[in-house]
């Protein structure tokens, strides 16, 4: 998926090391459901040396076509995985990813798993009494749920702490 020379390009100079991290976290985004081009797009800002990149350095450092590159590029935009930033002087635009808003991004799922066990909650209440064995099942979701929702956050407080 990279482009072989890079000199005569504007793609971003990678070791084999960091090409093969790049393809390793690629497939593991694409495992977690993320589309190839998008999958690759969001590993290449994680492992590039260049921590913002303009359109052209993704496309030809990836060898992607301009509508995939555009197309993850709004999706990862839209998802909020990927920003972007100009330049004074500069008409491109250059992506990074958004690794520094990870705190914000773990409240945002704490917020998430309150909201989920809740409507879960109100699933069981709708279900009937014959389907106890699911009903159970249901329940223990809610309280495993429930149980990180309220450790997580004590979880995180104490790494904050460990870190001073």
């Amino acid at each position: 998926m990279f482009r072989k020379d890079t000199n005569m390009s504007e793609g971003v100079q990678l070791t084999d090391q960091q090409k093969r991290l790049i393809e390793q976290l690629g497939v593991y985004y694409e495992k977690s459901g993320t589309p190839p081009a998008h999958a690759r797009i969001l590993a290449l800002l994680t492992v590039s040396p260049q921590t913002e990149l303009t359109f052209d350095q993704i496309r030809d450092t990836l060898q992607l076509s301009k509508s995939a590159t555009s197309n993850a590029i709004n999706m990862l935009m839209n998802t909020e995985k990927v920003d972007y930033i100009t330049k004074t002087g500069d008409r491109k635009r250059y992506f990074k990813n958004k690794i520094g808003t990870w705190r914000e991004e773990m409240q945002n799922s704490f917020h998430k798993i309150t909201k989920v066990s809740d409507l879960l909650e109100e699933v069981l209440e709708q279900r009937p009494p014959e389907t106890a064995k699911y009903n159970n099942d249901l329940k223990d979701i809610i309280s495993f749920m429930r149980f990180i929702n309220k450790e997580l956050p004590e979880m995180y407080k104490k790494w904050e702490k460990s870190k001073e």
